[in-house]
């Protein structure tokens, strides 16, 4: 709904200036394009009742706009609103409120929306599933482009120390694509995630087999692809970049491909484009 007009310049003012917060507050550079999205849906909706101040909100005003988007067709597909897409707007709804409180100090309560349930499991890998995956980085990464051997050895060095902070350390791809060098504390095997989830550290243990991947990679294979420039970085492009989210999950989904004909993997779609890897 990020083209519903709005007439009211203040509430134009809220929508951008709720964008800056959640950036701010270090989101994920999805949230912090979508949750804006849809406050302004929550904004249009206050000025069809003839609301033009944000001080006049209060939850009755919350609760008749969620009944309004369970009501609402999909503008895109037809048919009613999924599970997750309305607890989406119930993220961005706590998330705005939020923002009134702290930024706006209005006297706004916490809202009383549950989430939706959503049938959606997350799929687990077995431990003889993430030893496939390990069996695969002996493979060759780009075997269609020219690259020297040093330059393949660290990019299979780097799909091994990629599995050990992914599986190994559970870290969510936004996290694993901002670390850098220094974030690993080898003598005490610990990985330190600085740009976690509302930007809150943590510091999670490493094993002994992820370190050793670990070390491979930063010591013996890592100068073969870094530049001056990304040294900090930990996980690199063949080019030498940091590796950006994109084409970080492009490659672990690539290292499914020779095990893609078995039923567990079948679900998965595999891209040719190797240019990001």
């Amino acid at each position: 709904m990020k083209k519903l007009p709005l007439k009211n310049a203040s509430y134009r003012y809220l929508v951008a200036s709720f964008q800056e917060w959640l950036d701010v507050q270090g989101y994920a550079p999805s949230t912090v394009y979508n949750l804006p999205n849809h406050i302004r849906e929550l904004l249009h909706y206050l000025e069809a009742l003839g609301i033009h101040q944000i001080k006049a909100l209060e939850q009755q005003h919350i609760t008749a706009f969620y009944h309004h988007l369970k009501k609402r067709s999909h503008t895109l597909r037809g048919g009613g609103l999924s599970n997750g897409h309305l607890n989406k707007h119930i993220q961005a709804l706590r998330r705005f409120t939020e923002y009134l409180r702290k930024v706006g100090r209005l006297l706004i309560p916490d809202i009383r929306l549950a989430n939706e349930e959503t049938e959606q499991t997350p799929l687990y890998l077995t431990e003889a599933e993430i030893a496939l995956l390990f069996k695969t980085t002996y493979l060759p990464v780009l075997p269609k482009m020219r690259i020297n051997v040093r330059q393949q050895e660290a990019l299979q060095s780097r799909d091994r120390a990629m599995l050990a902070i992914f599986y190994g350390c559970g870290l969510r791809r936004s996290e694993g694509v901002a670390l850098d060098v220094s974030d690993i504390n080898f003598d005490r095997s610990i990985l330190q995630v600085r740009k976690g989830k509302n930007y809150k550290a943590r510091f999670i243990p490493i094993s002994k087999m992820s370190l050793k991947h670990l070390q491979e990679y930063i010591y013996d294979h890592k100068d073969h692809l870094a530049r001056s420039s990304t040294l900090a970085a930990l996980f690199l492009s063949q080019r030498g970049l940091r590796m950006l989210g994109q084409s970080l999950s492009l490659r672990l989904q690539q290292l499914h491909q020779p095990y893609a004909n078995l039923p567990r993997y079948e679900h998965i779609q595999l891209s040719e484009d190797e240019s990001n890897i």
